[in-house]
């Protein structure tokens, strides 16, 4: 069994991952970096930050992650899609179209 803490995190990069709820757990997580009731009082200096600290750094970890492999992905689909189009031109003369 893991410690609540790894269930957590795993719990969390695979619902965030999931895109049926990204943006729930995006928004739960900023109303929950704004609102005052925390596992950690905010009005306890630097044990109250450190809760959201911690969720904001796995916010902003697993997002630059997603952002990264999407961009790979659309580099490799880009790369793969790439095809060769031959065109033969003649010149133009004054007068011919």
């Amino acid at each position: 069994m893991q410690n609540p803490i790894q269930s957590f995190y795993n719990w969390y990069r695979q619902t965030l991952r999931h895109p049926k709820y990204r943006w729930l757990i995006i928004g739960g997580t900023l109303l929950y970096l704004l609102s005052p009731i925390d596992i950690s009082p905010d009005f306890i200096p630097i044990i109250g930050w450190i809760d959201d600290g911690v969720v904001a750094t796995l916010l902003v970890s697993e997002l630059s992650s997603l952002l990264l492999a999407r961009l790979g992905h659309r580099k490799d689909t880009v790369a793969n899609s790439e095809e060769v189009v031959e065109v033969s031109a003649e010149p133009v003369r004054d007068g011919q179209i």
